[in-house]
């Protein structure tokens, strides 16, 4: 049994909830989202709360998946997203082109990472990347896209990295 699902959604301050049927718009200080809810989950507002219920006690898991979503596209619209990425490695370099993302890793062409709607790229550095958004799925697809292109190795720890991330290093080869 979810217990996700049986926790309400506060409707934070500033925050305009409108369902529409199945259809549910967050309308918020950073941004608006929307959401088609599952056929298999209701949503009632009541009072300053978001609650979901299950049609049938088989979409309990559905409603608690909703009910998350939800939440994430609530702390969205109020506060925003951040990824923030590191770049390890001799001569690897980030630079803002427009709204583009130009980086050199190594290869023997700059990598350009076209920014998707609704993202927004800083570089505080040439060697930190920080990503932002109202859109939690999107920005960590972006962060991920991003590692991606050189994800970091274990012999020297060369390449794009979360800010947070540990790499395991491995010891080279003994003669």
């Amino acid at each position: 049994m979810s217990r996700i699902a049986n926790q309400p959604v506060e409707i934070a301050s500033g925050v305009t909830v409108t369902l529409d049927g199945q259809k549910l718009t967050l309308k918020g200080s950073k941004g608006e989202m929307s959401l088609n809810v599952h056929p298999t989950v209701t949503i009632v507002q009541e009072d300053n709360k978001l609650v979901f219920k299950p049609v049938t006690p088989a979409d309990v898991a559905m409603a608690g998946t909703m009910r998350s979503l939800v939440n994430n596209m609530m702390q969205g619209v109020t506060k925003g997203y951040e990824k923030k990425l590191k770049l390890v490695g001799v001569g690897y370099r980030a630079a803002l082109q427009g709204r583009d993302l130009n980086l050199s890793l190594g290869f023997s062409h700059p990598v350009v990472y076209k920014a998707p709607d609704g993202i927004s790229f800083d570089v505080p550095s040439q060697t930190e990347i920080t990503i932002t958004g109202i859109d939690k799925q999107k920005v960590g697809q972006v962060a991920a896209e991003i590692r991606a292109f050189r994800p970091p190795e274990p012999y020297k720890g060369k390449g794009v990295r979360y800010a947070d991330e540990q790499v395991f290093r491995k010891e080279a080869k003994k003669a």
